[in-house]
């Protein structure tokens, strides 16, 4: 099926122009050539900030002059993953989008659903002429995914509107008023490497098969870490065997739980046995443990070439201790809103850099943001203790859910309307801009919405299509239900 001919037509139209363009975090430039090209084809006032963010502003439709303005917000970049063995370069191939039933996801690939159907949405709002709304800016914002830079450096007057609808939720039905704040811990450590001694076989075990997925959103569902369950692997060969280790490397975003892990080890000839029944043993627990959420996990071990150069015994063994120490997953839930996670922890990658270097970096977020904080100075008093360099980097705030909210009671008030339903009211682990935005403009009243998306962040990344035509109603209905500016 033509993706243009699904409902409604016109906002997949613009989803299907959006996956022909490359937009990766921090590589926005073509995307944002795109956005200005609509704005000046479609003759519609415009403005640029030195950050990349565009504001496209769009004047009432008659009757609705006297209506507060009303801002709608996403985010231009998306997550670039993709399965081992996928040809595809993000900087400048296309999205290739399969509709799968019910689903539509890409081929082997993030779809870049999110945001990309919350720009979807706006596009066809500003080059519609028979949508009912009030005074109009359309607010896309950049690098939302790899620190939220854009958002971070909006300026006062960037925007004029006092109520803002955020694009860039995942669960058709839901309305949310709050998320929660991060910020990162990067580690590093620097080995001194020696040539590889001739008295040890070298192989390379792989992790691998797990789903992956947001490490907001999914953190609460149990999937496993490619990173950690490598490092059970060689905290049992540190504990067991004379090793070395040579290579590792494991996930790639902060913000997304790693679907891939390896490292290329030596080991004595004669303990090859043990280590393949190290192996053993891990997979039949790890699989054991994970046959309900993540089925498809698997380790193998192949014999390799032997490399050239093999890191330092004492910080081999510091970096080992330290993966196996660092936590991963939900560390608290609140208080507050029952079933929402408070505090969790992600160990998002560990890549070698600058010559041998080995930079491990991992992303907290909590809801209370002195959970937050202690948190990422735990994780770093882990990495310091090992002997690395670790900073903090990159906090963000949390948006605090404000349940008197008036445009929360108009999205309710629609959305009960059309469906004959009460919609679910929450607020979101993962990050949103809204918290950033707040700061800067301290009088917005806002909400977040969008259709159903499922593993965002990953490669089984998938939009429920029926959603999003559930969804674009609402949002026409919250557009005409805005009240008149005080």
């Amino acid at each position: 099926m033509d993706i243009t001919a699904l409902n409604p037509q016109i906002v997949w139209k613009y989803f299907h122009e959006i996956t022909q363009v490359p937009r990766p975090s921090k590589k926005e430039g073509k995307i944002l050539a795109y956005l200005l090209d609509f704005a000046k084809k479609h003759n519609l006032e415009y403005k640029q900030d030195e950050a990349g963010n565009l504001v496209i502003r769009k004047p009432a439709t008659p009757g609705y002059e006297n209506r507060e303005t009303v801002v709608l917000q996403s985010h231009v970049d998306m997550v670039c993953e993709k399965n081992a063995g996928t040809q595809h370069n993000f900087d400048t191939d296309p999205i290739r989008t399969i509709i799968d039933g019910e689903w539509m996801h890409a081929d082997g690939t993030t779809l870049g659903a999110d945001n990309g159907i919350g720009c979807a949405a706006e596009l066809a709002i500003l080059a519609s002429n028979d949508i009912e709304h009030g005074p109009i800016e359309c607010l896309f914002t950049v690098d939302e995914e790899t620190g939220m830079t854009g958002a971070m450096n909006l300026k006062p007057g960037f925007f004029d509107g006092k109520i803002l609808l955020n694009l860039d939720s995942e669960d058709e039905g839901e309305l949310f008023i709050g998320c929660a704040g991060g910020m990162g811990v990067i580690a590093m450590f620097e080995p001194k490497y020696t040539a590889a001694t001739t008295d040890y076989s070298f192989f390379q075990v792989k992790v691998f098969g797990l789903k992956g997925g947001h490490s907001g959103g999914d953190i609460h569902v149990g999937l496993g870490n490619a990173n950690k369950v490598l490092t059970r692997y060689l905290y049992a060969l540190e504990s067991n065997l004379d090793w070395a280790l040579a290579e590792i490397g494991g996930g790639n975003l902060h913000n997304a739980i790693p679907r891939e892990a390896h490292a290329t080890f030596g080991i004595k000839a004669a303990d090859k046995a043990k280590a393949e029944q190290l192996l053993a043993e891990l997979r039949a627990n790890v699989k054991d443990e994970l046959k309900r959420v993540d089925p498809n996990v698997d380790l193998i071990l192949e014999q390799v070439q032997a490399p050239q150069f093999i890191m330092d015994c004492e910080t081999k063994g510091r970096l080992v201790r330290a993966l196996y120490a660092c936590p991963h997953g939900v560390l608290g839930m609140s208080h507050e809103l029952e079933n929402l996670v408070e505090t969790s922890n992600n160990l998002a990658s560990i890549k070698t850099v600058d010559g041998g270097k080995i930079r491990v970096e991992t992303s907290q977020r909590s809801s209370t943001e002195s959970l937050r904080n202690s948190t990422a100075e735990m994780v770093r008093s882990v990495f310091e203790l090992a002997g690395a360099k670790a900073d903090i980097r990159d906090p963000y705030p949390g948006w605090k859910p404000n349940a008197d909210s008036a445009i929360l009671k108009v999205a309710a008030e629609t959305y009960r309307k059309l469906f004959g339903k009460e919609p679910a009211v929450k607020a979101i682990h993962a990050g949103l801009e809204c918290g950033l935005i707040l700061d800067v403009f301290p009088g917005l009243d806002m909400v977040s919405f969008g259709p159903t998306l499922r593993d965002v962040h990953s490669p089984a990344e998938r939009i429920e299509i029926k959603t999003v035509d559930l969804w674009w109603r609402h949002l026409l209905e919250v557009l005409k239900a805005i009240p008149v500016a005080k």
